[in-house]
């Protein structure tokens, strides 16, 4: 027998947008029913942002341990134990998942099913063995790792995101097919931690980001041992003689195998609705398969919303929240909010780290835009020389009113820092806000109004200044 119930909204999947969805909405005082056919959590919690920033943090121990001479400390590190590493990533994934767990929410009032989800209607959702009828309908069904159709492929053992952290022991050769964010972060985690790393990227690495700052990170990595293959593609994979799988690189000096033990495909994510039925809802896709949604994230079908990377934008855990919000509004208040991601941070939580908001240089230059840059190196800021931690830079980019349009900051705690941006170009400040804000010292908050400090130097230490100056002292 079905179980028929009615609810306000009803939300596929419990991802980072779903739960935030879920949550608020319930704890407003509607009705929610939430499908979720895997875990709790999604992909962020179980094999997405928690475990390779776990990761990653072995990653930096173990680097710092081994550096320790920089301080003076003389420090001796064993090959990681691998189980212990497990371990750890498992053990942040167990501290945090009670916050996205069926009880919690099961707290908040939300009716929790797990199983798969379809649609049976404009409004109707249906799935182990329970059917809902909403007034509204939520999809926040995530993403999957994209694995391009390289020949022989799919005749050998390779890991993505959701697998490479299950593995029993330490990578001897770790291949990295992709150069990205989630490609740098893993290839540098496991290079730290005593892989042999190669990474192999068809263009350039993190080339969606400023090329001044991704080869401040690529720099860095190299450091760490990574063997870095840059615009080279891969023309076949195959299982190895002596190694487990064997890369054909198109190289500039025609076909070349590299080897290694594990190949890990780092390619992107892909967004798909497979089993969801959308045609029984009316709600319609483009060419590729994208949801086609309005800028208050509704499908074709007003009455279902799409949220995080199910909407087709930026795919963040840290948008999909701001999806949740922007639904709630729309749909338990009426009101007609939109999606900006105008404003959107990003971070690769490589070491050192490199953060973004707004247009980079490139894409000021292409749209025509007149701007000019301003920038602060970290080896000018005294809290990064006392932790010799003196890569890296922040950049900004102003209107020539002063606002400001973008910022790149790469170095220790840039994903922190990049916050301060952000706030400014959300609330279109100029860059005076940031030149007069006073910081506590010594913090690398000081490279941030540094940078924008700059953009008076030249009037204040100019020639007509000094003739002011030197007028008004005559009558002090």
């Amino acid at each position: 027998m079905t179980e028929a119930i009615d609810v306000d909204l009803c939300v596929i999947g419990a991802g980072a947008g779903g739960l935030s969805v879920a949550a608020g909405a319930s704890q407003m005082g509607a009705t929610v029913a939430l499908f979720e056919r895997g875990v709790m959590g999604g992909d962020c919690l179980n094999v997405g942002c928690v475990p390779s920033k776990a990761l990653l943090a072995a990653g930096h121990a173990a680097h710092h341990a081994r550096t320790g001479h920089r301080f003076g400390l003389d420090m001796s590190v064993a090959p990681a134990d691998w189980h212990r590493v497990r371990e750890h990533v498992r053990s942040v994934i167990a501290a945090i998942a009670p916050m996205d767990s069926v009880e919690r929410y099961e707290g908040f009032g939300v009716r929790v099913i797990q199983a798969d989800a379809r649609f049976v209607g404009a409004r109707e959702v249906e799935g182990g063995g329970v059917r809902v009828k909403a007034k509204f309908v939520v999809i926040a069904t995530g993403s999957a790792p994209s694995v391009p159709p390289i020949p022989g492929l799919a005749d050998v053992p390779y890991l993505t995101n959701e697998s490479v952290f299950e593995l029993d022991s330490r990578p001897e050769h770790l291949l990295v097919l992709g150069g990205g964010a989630i490609g740098t972060e893993l290839a540098q985690a496991h290079a730290r931690l005593g892989c042999k790393v190669t990474l192999v990227e068809a263009a350039r690495l993190l080339g969606a980001e400023d090329p001044e700052a991704a080869e401040v990170v690529r720099l860095s990595l190299q450091r760490d041992g990574v063997t870095i293959r840059e615009g080279i593609s891969v023309k076949a994979v195959a299982r190895g003689d002596a190694d487990a799988v064997a890369l054909t690189l198109d190289g500039p000096d025609g076909a070349e195998t590299v080897g290694g033990s594990h190949l890990l495909v780092a390619a992107g994510r892909k967004v798909t609705f497979e089993g969801l039925d959308l045609d029984r809802a009316g709600i319609e896709t483009d060419k590729r398969g994208r949801l086609v949604v309005d800028a208050r994230l509704r499908t074709s079908n007003r009455r279902v919303f799409a949220v995080g990377d199910a909407a087709g934008g930026p795919q963040f855990t840290h948008v999909a929240g701001a999806h949740a919000g922007v639904v709630i509004k729309n749909t338990l208040f009426r009101l007609p909010a939109k999606a900006d991601h105008s404003g959107v941070p990003r971070v690769t939580y490589s070491a050192p780290e490199l953060a973004q908001v707004g247009p980079t240089e490139a894409e000021l230059r292409e749209s025509g835009t007149r701007f000019e840059v301003l920038r602060w190196a970290y080896a000018e800021n005294d809290r990064a020389q006392a932790e010799r931690a003196l890569d890296g830079f922040t950049k900004a980019l102003l209107a020539p009113n002063g606002r400001i349009l973008g910022a790149t900051v790469v170095g220790e705690a840039a994903g922190e820092l990049i916050s301060v941006w952000g706030l400014a170009i959300a609330q279109r400040l100029k860059i005076g806000a940031l030149a007069g804000l006073t910081v506590p010292y010594p913090t690398r908050t000081e490279v941030i109004r540094r940078a924008a400090g700059s953009w008076y130097v030249p009037k204040l230490f100019s020639d007509r200044t000094k003739a002011v100056v030197r007028f008004l002292m005559r009558f002090a």
